[in-house]
């Protein structure tokens, strides 16, 4: 028996030794919480100076959201709505974490059509409830911002009507604020009633939205950092992922090159802090291990790698790390001084707390706690 024992411990002894021999154990990474935020935006004519604004601070939004702890990852979608009888009724783009697409979305919405009273809410608050590919898991902060100076029609007798949606959206633990732009009082009681249903806040703003674009000493040295971060992207992949590639690449220089500086900045911020590049990226996709480099055929790299020797192949991507961490590392800096820059605007303007961005974000903040990121 003593000796079954003793080779039963030396069996255990060996392959511990074994264990150790090949090195620690890598602990398993943990995922990033998501957050995942869908705006239900009326952009009927009387909401040109909210559309505005919004395009201008959507950057500054996903920044504030950025840094809760531990970092999420965000997802934004949009649920644009007018009534039966506009251009349309409404328009979707799904969540995504390409938030310049999300970006170049919102910039080519226009305020237009409505002047008749109500609007259709009732349509619009169904499809971000129904057909948006929300995150399954509840451990996943799910919002949807409803933004509108108009009442629901609650006369159209084939519409799903809202108090049933925001049942249906308590099932899937998607919280509903509301956010009243203007002081029309019949759309007052409406906004009030949906965030109760949905366990959410409701919130007043000024009816152009209440945002101040403050242009800054940094804005035009953050957008050259934009550029150059761009730079550092490496696509790869088939010929059809490379050529969807640099068409995004394409649209996301477009984008930094005619953005309003606050956006062009607060975007360039968000970049370097998340890493987010607009498409499929060598240099990411390699230093986070989704691909490893010599696994890779030379007709799945871009041209200029496809001649290189492996060890040049390997150089090539080291300098472009090196480029980009000294790009982001700047950014980050820059970027420290501007928030400090326009918070101190804000503040002599009084604008600190009562603006379209200002009630999103803080009422995120309310709830994310609740998913365990602090702020």
């Amino acid at each position: 028996m003593c000796k079954v024992i003793a080779l039963q411990l030396l069996a255990c002894f060996s392959l511990a030794g074994s264990a150790l021999a090949a090195g620690p154990i890598e602990p398993a990474q943990t995922p990033k919480p998501r957050v995942d935020v869908v705006f239900v935006l009326d952009t009927t004519g009387s909401m040109g100076g909210l559309i505005q604004g919004a395009k201008q601070k959507i950057w500054s939004i996903v920044n504030e959201i950025a840094k809760g702890r531990p970092s999420p990852e965000i997802r934004l979608g949009l649920v644009a709505y007018r009534d039966r009888g506009d251009a349309y009724v409404t328009q979707r783009t799904e969540l995504t974490t390409d938030l310049d697409a999300v970006y170049e979305r919102l910039t080519a919405l226009g305020a237009d059509g409505g002047g008749d009273g109500p609007e259709s809410v009732n349509q619009a608050l169904w499809e971000a409830v129904h057909q948006m590919a929300w995150t399954p898991e509840r451990s996943a902060l799910k919002v949807i911002f409803l933004v509108g100076d108009a009442p629901p029609h609650m006369d159209y007798p084939d519409d799903p009507k809202y108090p049933a949606t925001c049942q249906e959206a308590m099932k899937k633990d998607l919280i509903i604020h509301t956010i009243q732009c203007g002081g029309h009082l019949g759309t007052t009681r409406y906004w009030k009633e949906i965030a109760t249903l949905a366990e959410g806040r409701y919130m007043a703003i000024a009816q152009s939205g209440g945002t101040l674009a403050v242009v800054t000493p940094y804005d035009g040295r953050l957008a050259e950092l934009a550029a150059a971060l761009d730079a550092t992207y490496v696509g790869y992949g088939s010929a059809g992922e490379r050529k969807e590639s640099a068409k995004k690449m394409e649209s996301a220089r477009a984008i930094a090159a005619e953005a309003a500086p606050e956006a062009a900045a607060s975007r360039a911020s968000y970049k370097a802090t998340s890493g987010s590049m607009a498409a499929k990226d060598l240099l990411a996709d390699t230093a986070e291990g989704r691909v490893k480099l010599e696994a890779l055929k030379p007709e799945e790299l871009p041209a200029e790698m496809q001649k290189m020797s492996p060890a040049q192949r390997k150089a090539f991507l080291e300098k472009k790390k090196a480029a980009r961490a000294k790009v982001q590392a700047e950014i980050k800096e820059l970027a420290k001084q501007r928030d400090a820059y326009v918070q101190e605007q804000l503040r002599v303007a009084g604008k600190s707390g009562d603006s379209f961005d200002a009630k999103v974000i803080e009422s995120l903040r309310a709830k994310a706690g609740e998913k365990g990121i602090q702020y």
